[in-house]
């Protein structure tokens, strides 16, 4: 099976692909598109750049045993893509030390995406956001937008012809809170849920309502932007603030919370002549 490791700013994404119990009620594919191998299992961890090596081993270990897996004899390749360079190297030496027999791929400049990049510096696009294109025209193709609301809140698009065109990036919604936190002493942390109202009757619901409608408000007002200069595209939201936020948008209607990994998935079979087992 498959590992596939998506490293945030903030939090790692990882999914095990590869023939999923079928009493497991997580388990879910992406048979609709390329590949038949589903999702089988997913986690969210945090990002902790201190890691060593030998911790994400110990990591990973625990979280397959959650699921009653062993990680030496149910992995057979791995797949990372990373935002953060500290991590990406002590994941390379992870792989390096424990699983140097395995086939692996770290999305990054020169590896084969399958996709051309048209930026002005294709070395400057993030592994994730490239992941993120190659999986959402392998899943929709045609043109499209991806939003990925997270650290930061990405718009991604692609074209009609399957080509990586470029994209917007603003603060996410972490990022904006802690400024607001940090530079306005009266004002405190509150759990990001849905106010009552938009007119908040308090200082909580006040700010739950200004980031909430405040962000899906940005969020529409740049996809007009970006429809405007390309056309008609499908609007796909991911991240781990999608499914918070995509609902009182007016255009995000499609949420792929694996959409980075299943495009992860993609590049390393693009990288690797044998399917993933």
């Amino acid at each position: 099976m498959l590992l596939a490791m998506d490293v945030g700013n903030t939090e790692t994404l990882i999914g095990l692909f590869g023939e999923a119990d079928p009493e497991a009620p997580e388990a879910m594919g992406f048979a609709r598109a390329s590949g038949e191998h589903g999702l089988a299992y997913h986690w969210r961890t945090s990002t902790v750049v201190e890691r060593t090596p030998d911790e994400h081993a110990i990591t990973l270990t625990q979280l397959l045993d959650l699921e009653g897996l062993d990680l030496k004899s149910t992995v057979s390749e791995i797949a990372i893509c990373s935002s953060a360079p500290a991590v990406t190297t002590q994941l390379r030496r992870m792989a390096k030390r424990w699983f140097s027999d395995l086939q692996l791929t770290v999305l990054g400049p020169g590896t084969k995406s399958g996709m051309a990049i048209l930026y002005e510096n294709p070395r400057e696009v993030g592994a994730d956001r490239v992941a993120d294109a190659v999986a959402a025209y392998d899943l929709y193709p045609g043109p499209s937008i991806v939003v990925d609301m997270g650290t930061a809140t990405v718009f991604d698009v692609i074209s009609a012809n399957g080509e990586y065109l470029g994209g917007a990036i603003a603060p996410g919604v972490a990022i904006s809170l802690e400024a607001l936190y940090t530079h306005a002493a009266a004002l405190r942390s509150v759990e990001l849920v849905k106010p009552r109202s938009v007119i908040g009757r308090s200082t909580v619901e006040s700010i739950q309502s200004g980031v909430l409608y405040g962000f899906a408000a940005q969020v529409d007002g740049i996809i007009e932007r970006i429809l405007d200069e390309l056309g008609e595209a499908t609007i796909i939201g991911t991240g781990g603030l999608a499914s918070l936020i995509a609902p009182h948008t007016k255009y995000v209607r499609i949420v792929e919370p694996w959409l980075t990994l299943h495009g992860l998935r993609i590049v390393h079979e693009r990288n690797h002549s044998r399917e993933t087992t």
